[in-house]
């Protein structure tokens, strides 16, 4: 079934590459093809802030390889362990992101934002997580897993798992997309997430065992987790973890790109101070004044401009308390899925209704979706418990008594 793509496209890549690269009038400089997860290492550890560190990269798969540990110092890279396909959390995850109702490789934040809802002392939910781990994954003590394959299908068909096998293991269908959410597929959400957890805490202990090292990055799809990472990050198995802010297969442009530069040719790496030499991630186009009020007339919007920039600051924090939602926009475009700040669409985190009203009337999506809440670094301690920033949405940490009101699973 996939011939037909890898005769008209992938065997020709080196030809259209070279093709598309001489109408620029010179000749094509050698070309170098990174594999896919030594790529995701590259995008972790070099733009990190540390010296040395342990490389855990984990997604669905690349070429063969679905997880790597590996390890970075100065301007190298060592892949010290590899799992490879079909065993992959990251399609175990997808597996259960299509069976739960979301759409694989972009409902898989639906899934995790779903598993909260699922109640952790459920009979059904313990039974989940008892069912996937005796039946569909043989899990090891290094983290390495093992599928069986007989309730999945993506290795030699078109889907992700066997629909009448996971519905006799699990004892509830498919949940059609769209359809109602009940309580039994936010604790199947939660009982996958719990596994993949569990996972990437084994592996995370593996890397450390392996290097030593007393920090971690990470890179890959399944890195997105932020509720792992998280967890990951308050067990201190490492003094601290970077993560890449688009650790899905968009960063691993940058990684190959970072591979080729210090590891084909040799180029010594600057290790940032304080922040990540991805500098917040602003990589984006952005837009000057002019070019903001020709769309303003070309669609004869209505407008007020400041010229006192606290002035605007006052308006929009009374517009938030008021309960209106208020799009925010402003320097570059941030690059990566979780980026926060100069595009977003800013609502009060202490009004109740703000998350349904944000994702059914402003962003039409599923209730279910989180947002993040934006305090002032100084101030996240009193918010969260945590002591560090995560200006990109990668890590997850409990609010603080009397911060937050959790809204009601029959409200979504």
């Amino acid at each position: 079934m996939a011939m037909p793509v890898w005769i008209k496209e992938k065997l020709l890549m080196k030809k259209l590459l070279r093709d598309e690269l001489a109408k620029f009038g010179s000749s094509a400089p050698p070309l170098l093809f990174p594999e896919h997860h030594l790529s995701h290492a590259a995008s972790a550890f070099y733009p990190s802030p540390f010296e040395a560190a342990a490389i855990l990269t984990i997604d669905g798969v690349g070429e063969w390889a679905t997880s790597t540990i590996g390890f970075g110092k100065g301007h190298e890279i060592t892949i010290l362990r590899e799992l490879d396909f079909p065993h992959s959390l990251g399609l175990l995850y997808s597996a259960f992101t299509y069976y739960t109702g979301f759409k694989v490789n972009s409902g898989e934040y639906n899934l995790m934002g779903l598993s909260p809802y699922g109640d952790p002392e459920a009979e059904q939910t313990q039974r989940f997580q008892r069912l996937i781990l005796e039946e569909l994954v043989d899990l090891r003590p290094d983290g390495s897993l093992l599928l069986n394959m007989d309730y999945f299908d993506y290795a030699t068909g078109l889907t992700m798992c066997r629909d009448d096998r996971f519905e006799r293991l699990f004892g509830i269908p498919p949940r059609p997309r769209e359809s109602h959410l009940t309580q039994e597929y936010m604790n199947m959400a939660l009982a996958i997430q719990q596994v993949t957890e569990e996972v990437v805490l084994r592996m995370a202990d593996t890397a450390r065992e392996l290097t030593g090292a007393e920090y971690l990055t990470m890179a890959g799809g399944v890195a997105l987790n932020c509720v792992a990472n998280g967890k990951l990050l308050r067990r201190n198995t490492f003094k601290d973890i970077y993560i890449q802010p688009a650790a899905g297969d968009a960063g691993g442009a940058v990684g190959a790109a970072l591979a080729a530069w210090h590891i084909d040719l040799g180029k010594e790496r600057q290790v940032p101070e304080g922040m990540d030499a991805m500098y917040g991630s602003y990589l984006g186009p952005e837009f000057g004044a002019d070019e903001i009020h020709r769309v303003i007339r070309r669609h004869e919007a209505p407008y007020r401009h400041y010229e006192d920039f606290d002035e605007l600051l006052q308006d929009v924090a009374r517009l938030l308390d008021q309960g209106q939602v208020v799009g925010w926009f402003q320097g570059r475009m941030e690059w990566g899925p979780r980026a926060l700040g100069n595009r977003s669409s800013l609502g009060d985190a202490r009004n109740s209704e703000m998350q349904k009203h944000l994702n059914l009337k402003i962003k039409y999506r599923e209730g279910l979706r989180r947002f993040a809440p934006s305090v002032l670094h100084e101030e996240t301690g009193s918010f969260f418990d945590r002591d560090r920033p995560s200006p990109c949405m990668l890590l997850v940490a409990p609010v603080r008594a009397g911060r937050c009101r959790p809204l009601p699973p029959d409200d979504l």
